[in-house]
């Protein structure tokens, strides 16, 4: 299928990390022009030294998405450089640490938020401006299963998730007739750097990567992690005219998990 994507300007947010990398990869791949941040260049230049685009289409950026000037800043250098903005993928995100509720703190808490409430957030508010101006453009959240549902010890994740998911609903509202649509993928447990943290932090430093993706993997139908290129392939078709249609929608990506009912 052609998804129409060739020469569309895309802003993706935490394009170094696991599923970030994949994103940026399959929207290069589609002749995309693109703008991409990371929190430490070195990172970008590790990512640029396999990246398969022409520099003419490539601006990058050292940014904070809990810092609104930052992305504002790189909005607006992105419009300036490539004059438009057709699809912003808000994908950098921030897993914290597993606690109870009773030792929760807002330290922990605004950790979380500020990446993936605030940084969410501040990329709609600015994409926004400038796709009203066009009456065109998509948004796609990388959010989680977590959005939807509940994980022991993981409040500050999951309830960061479900923020980003409900302002992402109340946003695509605001601009459906305008055409511009705004949806999130929400991936269960993904085989990324993030997901071997959040598992020694649950099972202990000690344990192997193939134990670990047995325990977790055990609650999905399919028994295995989702795949970055799986998030990175359905992001394609959310940032397309192919899927107009579908706005304010959180399309899970849990090996069947939710149709279990439970």
């Amino acid at each position: 299928m052609d998804l129409n994507l060739k020469d569309k300007v895309v802003m993706i947010t935490g394009s170094t990390g696991g599923v970030g990398e994949a994103v940026t990869r399959a929207f290069a791949a589609e002749g995309c022009k693109l703008a991409i941040s990371s929190t430490k260049q070195e990172k970008l230049d590790a990512l640029l030294a396999h990246l398969d685009i022409k520099s003419e289409n490539l601006l990058t950026f050292v940014v904070d998405v809990s810092k609104e000037d930052q992305i504002k800043n790189m909005v607006e250098k992105t419009v300036e450089h490539f004059g438009s903005l057709d699809v912003q993928v808000n994908n950098a995100g921030y897993e914290g640490l597993s606690l109870p509720v009773d030792m929760q703190t807002v330290e922990n808490m605004m950790n979380v938020y500020n990446v993936n409430v605030f940084g969410p957030l501040y990329g709609m508010k600015y994409a926004l401006a400038q796709m009203k101006k066009q009456k065109s453009g998509a948004i796609v959240n990388i959010t989680s299963q977590g959005s939807v549902t509940g994980a022991a010890t993981m409040s500050a994740y999951v309830s960061s998730k479900h923020a980003a998911h409900g302002i992402a609903k109340c946003a695509a509202l605001e601009v459906a007739e305008l055409g511009i649509h705004i949806n999130c993928i929400g991936p269960g447990p993904i085989d990324t750097p993030m997901m071997t943290k959040l598992e020694h932090q649950a099972l202990g430093e000690n344990v192997s990567k193939e134990e670990a993706m047995k325990i977790f993997a055990a609650a999905y139908p399919d028994k295995r992690y989702c795949k970055p290129e799986e998030v990175a392939e359905l992001a394609l078709f959310l940032a397309s005219e192919k899927s107009s249609h579908i706005t304010g929608s959180l399309v899970t990506m849990d090996g069947g998990q939710a149709a279990l009912g439970r």
